[in-house]
């Protein structure tokens, strides 16, 4: 029997992965084996600059921490396992698994599954969240989307403009 100290110190560290695992928007659990120590530290610095928090843990704490929060992930929780978690964009997590592995040509770093916003999602099903661009990127082509109407009348307008002119362009037009 583990003695108190080592009993509390777990109890610390359950309470610690729910209340994170609460408070995400998606946590993303990674089987990370076969990376070297370059490559993981690497795949830190990504996750930290998108907001990410990456730990590895443990998966019967993690295991005790998801069965607090209404989450069964027995299946999910063997071999290696590194939990990514964020409260920010919901997709950053897997994009980023998905998107670091195809750059260095990784088989063995995959997405064991996780939570989305309250929904648990398989590995493909966030291995299909890994393909999307980011929200800011999202957000950036809808506003593109919007701006190319006014665009396009501002395009034939100044052709309008040109051919009224005499064929000059309107930037000399309005030089002259």
């Amino acid at each position: 029997m583990p003695n108190a100290k080592v009993l509390e110190s777990k109890k610390a560290v359950v309470e610690a992965l729910t209340a994170k695992i609460q408070d995400a928007t998606s946590v993303v659990f990674v089987d990370y084996k076969g990376i070297s120590v370059a490559q993981d530290t690497e795949l830190r610095k990504q996750f930290r600059e998108a907001g990410v928090e990456y730990t590895v843990v443990k998966n019967t704490l993690t295991r005790f921490a998801a069965k607090n929060n209404g989450y069964d992930f027995d299946e999910l929780l063997n071999g290696t396992t590194a939990m990514a978690s964020t409260t920010g964009d919901p997709i950053a997590p897997a994009r980023i698994v998905c998107e670091f592995a195809k750059k260095n040509k990784l088989k063995t770093l995959a997405i064991k599954g996780g939570v989305v916003e309250g929904s648990v999602l398989s590995a493909d099903q966030l291995n299909g969240f890994g393909e999307l661009p980011s929200k800011n990127a999202l957000v950036a082509s809808v506003l593109g989307t919007f701006l190319a109407p006014i665009s396009s009348l501002a395009f034939v307008l100044d052709q309008i403009r040109q051919q009224k002119d005499g064929g000059a362009p309107a930037a000399e037009a309005a030089e002259a």
